[in-house]
């Protein structure tokens, strides 16, 4: 891979059509997953696949794979931050039945 001294890393353009082919079969296979019934197992499939997309989008159109070790850094602390958001959003959510409210 080249460099350009201004811009940084020159990306062929053969990887994002790769990347761009795979979003798109990642998308198929959501659409066909939506169709099939497979109990529980359905959410559990289509979030795989949307973190495979988003991690793809991340690391080829965002420019992470190409960056500094500082980009990185800043993406997995904002991944630690939605880890201890949605954790404190379930401690509440798991909760509610403890306190055995009428109507519920």
């Amino acid at each position: 891979m080249k460099t350009h001294p201004h811009t940084g890393p020159v990306v062929p353009v053969g990887v994002y059509v790769a990347v761009f082919a795979a979003l798109l079969i990642l998308t198929a296979m959501t659409t066909a997953a939506a169709f099939h019934d497979l109990g529980p197992m359905n959410n559990v499939v289509a979030l795989g696949i949307a973190a495979l997309k988003a991690t793809l989008v991340v690391l080829f159109f965002m420019h992470v794979r190409y960056g500094t070790r500082l980009i990185p850094l800043v993406v997995a602390a904002g991944l630690f931050w939605l880890v201890i958001l949605i954790a404190l959003s379930l401690t509440d959510y798991l909760t509610r039945g403890w306190l055995g409210v009428p109507g519920r």
